[in-house]
């Protein structure tokens, strides 16, 4: 199994049961070895009171980048902890993608998802630290 192959099927094995994914309505637009782009519209519900993309809905999308990212070798992997900086509000109807990159791999993993709108203006950089534990996605053909 190739390197993309293995990737491509631990993250359809991690969408099977990812309701977060399906609930914020974002979508996996890619992913590779320690790589992953995730992406969704901001809609009225994503929103908070200043009329902007809550923070919390915009630390959602990086971290889920940063989960099929961290997960693509078929190694169960999970956040250690993880840093944002919000850049710039999102707003109503913005198209938000977050592009996850393998800093270091290994046991403990970083990797740095950069959100962006629609434009190219970056909204939040994220910075995650993972941890690899016990398990794997799906069973490898011997």
């Amino acid at each position: 199994m190739t390197p993309q192959e293995r990737a491509e099927k631990s993250a359809s094995a991690m969408m099977q049961n990812d309701e977060t994914l399906r609930w914020m309505g974002m979508s996996l637009d890619s992913v590779g070895e320690g790589t992953a782009v995730m992406s969704m519209t901001v809609e009225k519900q994503h929103c908070n009171g200043h009329g902007i993309t809550h923070g919390g809905m915009t630390f959602a999308l990086a971290d889920t980048a940063f989960a099929y990212a961290c997960n693509s070798r078929n190694q169960v992997t999970v956040a250690q902890h993880n840093l944002i900086s919000y850049l710039a509000p999102g707003k109503l109807g913005d198209r938000l993608t977050a592009t996850a990159v393998e800093v270091k791999a290994g046991r403990s993993g970083i990797y740095d998802v950069t959100v962006v709108n629609q434009d190219g203006k970056v909204i939040a950089e994220f910075r995650g630290f993972s941890r690899s534990i016990e398990g794997t996605l799906f069973k490898e053909d011997e």
